[in-house]
């Protein structure tokens, strides 16, 4: 990396991933004059199609149900914002967390988590489905724009971090949840991602800005789509407490400006906490390289164990009153008869794939097994927009279930 532009990185901390030092790509390329590795992943993902594509996936709502809902794009780009000011301030490259952030949400279905939760049903026989692991399907396989290399040939500390986005898969399970994705295992016996150690300090800054960003949004949301009113949060942790505190301070504050100030202030003090919290761990631990924040054996980037109790407080009101809330609901069966429809015209033949998924179907004149059909109808499945989904559904069958 002698010739490569540092961009002021000379500054970074010891524990930093370094992308001078970077393990490299599963295909050796030469490295660029002005770009680090990592601002190169960065840069491939935003030009990615799948990148393109989070913009018609659903986050809670449906696209089509309003304009300022979050779709996977917008919270994927709030995601990449809270990662990289936490990355700033613990002094590690800022690029590595930002690519994280827009890339974790690759391999979502169409439909968010009801399209995952159906597909995943589809493919019990047949290794099941995943989202973290689709990204990975993804990035390294199902993205093929590049003349030598099928998928991005992403750098090693870019494919360790979205592996790990929910922690490091330990024996047969991730992180004592529940058996690695099969996507994983094939692709970690090809290039080994250290599956059982912590991600660096960089994957851990995006994956907690996740739940920071959607913590924060997701209430938002709700109150845009009336499914609980301002009141109903008197009793929240945070949320309850800010909420007061403006009421006092701005008593004729409108509801949107109210609902902002609440959500903002909430998201500071969720990123002020993680910040000291893991600032206290990283002075016991006094790491010297990103190797010693693997080893660690624990997540470092964490809350408080106060703001995590809140923080699952948050969570409970949301899965109570939002994601299972009876509109939400009624969307989502109607959403899995979708998923569920065009998986089995793909899977028999009664529906053809653009062509050139048929040319994988057909495998170079000889028929798919049975598994490896199945699970190029769920790569092909779980890379549609809602729209497209939708749209599909609406050409191969009489009746389309309505999404609103």
């Amino acid at each position: 990396m002698s010739d490569t532009v540092s961009f002021g990185r000379e500054n970074l901390a010891p524990y930093a991933c370094l992308a001078a030092k970077s393990r490299g790509r599963l295909f050796s390329e030469p490295l660029s004059p002005t770009r680090t590795p990592f601002q190169r992943d960065r840069d491939r993902i935003i030009h990615s199609t799948a990148f393109r594509r989070l913009k018609h996936k659903t986050q809670v709502f449906v696209y089509h149900e309003g304009d300022h809902y979050r779709t996977r794009l917008t919270h994927s780009i709030e995601v990449a914002q809270i990662a990289r000011s936490l990355a700033r301030a613990f002094r590690v490259d800022e690029d590595l967390a930002e690519a994280l952030a827009l890339s974790h949400d690759f391999g979502h279905t169409p439909f968010g988590h009801t399209g995952e939760d159906a597909l995943d049903e589809l493919m019990q026989d047949y290794g099941g489905f995943d989202h973290n692991a689709q990204s990975l399907r993804i990035v390294t396989r199902l993205e093929r724009h590049y003349a030598e290399f099928d998928g991005l040939n992403l750098s090693w500390e870019t494919l360790e971090g979205l592996v790990k986005h929910n922690g490091p898969l330990i024996g047969e399970s991730v992180s004592g949840s529940g058996p690695i994705p099969r996507p994983i295992l094939e692709y970690n016996a090809l290039h080994d991602l250290d599956l059982a150690r912590h991600s660096g300090l960089e994957a851990q800054c995006a994956a907690i800005a996740d739940d920071i960003a959607y913590d924060g949004h997701d209430l938002d949301d709700g109150l845009r789509a009336g499914l609980f009113d301002l009141d109903d949060l008197a009793q929240l942790p945070l949320a309850g407490e800010f909420l007061a505190e403006i009421r006092d301070l701005y008593p004729t504050l409108n509801r949107a400006r109210t609902t902002h100030e609440m959500v903002r202030r909430q998201i500071t003090a969720m990123v002020e906490d993680a910040l000291a919290t893991t600032n206290r761990k990283l002075a016991s631990l006094s790491p010297e390289t990103d190797e010693d924040i693997r080893s660690a054996g624990e997540t470092l980037v964490t809350f408080s164990p106060e703001m995590a109790d809140a923080e699952k407080s948050i969570k409970k009101f949301l899965y109570e009153r939002m994601y299972r809330a009876p509109p939400v609901m009624r969307v989502r069966d109607n959403a899995q008869i979708i998923i569920r429809d065009l998986f089995g015209a793909y899977f028999a033949g009664d529906a053809q794939m653009p062509v050139d998924w048929e040319l994988d179907w057909q495998d170079a004149g000889k028929k798919l097994d049975e598994q490896k059909r199945a699970r190029l109808v769920a790569d092909f499945l779980s890379g549609m927009t809602d729209r497209y989904a939708i749209f599909e559904h609406k050409r191969l069958f009489d009746a389309t279930p309505d999404l609103r």
